[in-house]
């Protein structure tokens, strides 16, 4: 499964993880200026037992440039739905992410691969829509003659449906990262910081993070 350090991945690791899988989790430095969030994801491997590969394709922010990647644009602060939130759009990230991890669980004669695309992700970013999950479904099942089955389980669900799910399972969610900045703290004011600290307001829950603004959980 492709594991970022996020919370909708992380949760997805547990959550596979919980129904008998034997996993091996990938990990991408494509560049992204949150690279932190790796050390999260491999943390949360190590508490779990889980095999994790980081693959280093830091050449991809060149060819696809993004406020998430590109050290002279800032970061927008606010909601998903701004438009100014498209800047974190990494031009076709998912695909090349997917189809490196295709190429993996294929040569690890893996039957299913996971990622934790969400319902939170599709206004903003098309590779995280279902027509896009179900277009690289057949893809990926066409790629190779073992039939490599492509699973999104919360591609319907939003952020705090996901939260709930993963503290039914006992994420630790003290081992996630999610600020798009990779500060010292999660800003608080980036689009995925305002998605997170919202899903733990919904759940009736304190996020285990610090952040560098005052919140009134």
């Amino acid at each position: 499964m492709v594991l970022s350090g996020g919370m909708d991945s992380t949760t997805l690791l547990y959550d596979v993880k919980n129904q008998g899988y034997e996993v091996f989790a990938i990990s991408f430095l494509y560049g992204q200026k949150h690279s932190k969030e790796l050390e999260f994801a491999k943390k949360t491997c190590s508490l779990l037992l889980v095999p994790h590969k980081i693959v280093d394709i830091s050449f991809f922010a060149e060819l696809a440039p993004s406020a998430l990647t590109m050290p002279d644009w800032n970061v927008p602060e606010g909601y998903y739905t701004d438009s100014t939130m498209k800047q974190t759009v990494v031009p076709n990230r998912n695909m090349v992410l997917l189809s490196i991890s295709a190429a993996y669980a294929i040569s690890l004669g893996a039957k299913k691969l996971f990622y934790g695309a969400h319902a939170g992700d599709h206004p903003i970013y098309p590779d995280c829509r279902k027509e896009f999950v179900e277009a690289m479904k057949k893809a990926l099942y066409l790629a190779d003659y073992i039939g490599l089955e492509l699973e999104a389980p919360y591609v319907d669900m939003k952020k705090e449906d996901i939260l709930k799910r993963g503290l039914e399972l006992g994420v630790d969610y003290s081992l996630t990262w999610s600020c798009y900045k990779g500060g010292q703290k999660a800003c608080g004011r980036c689009g995925t910081c305002t998605e997170r600290i919202e899903a733990f307001k919904k759940a009736g829950v304190k996020d285990p993070i610090e952040y560098e603004i005052e919140i009134d959980w």
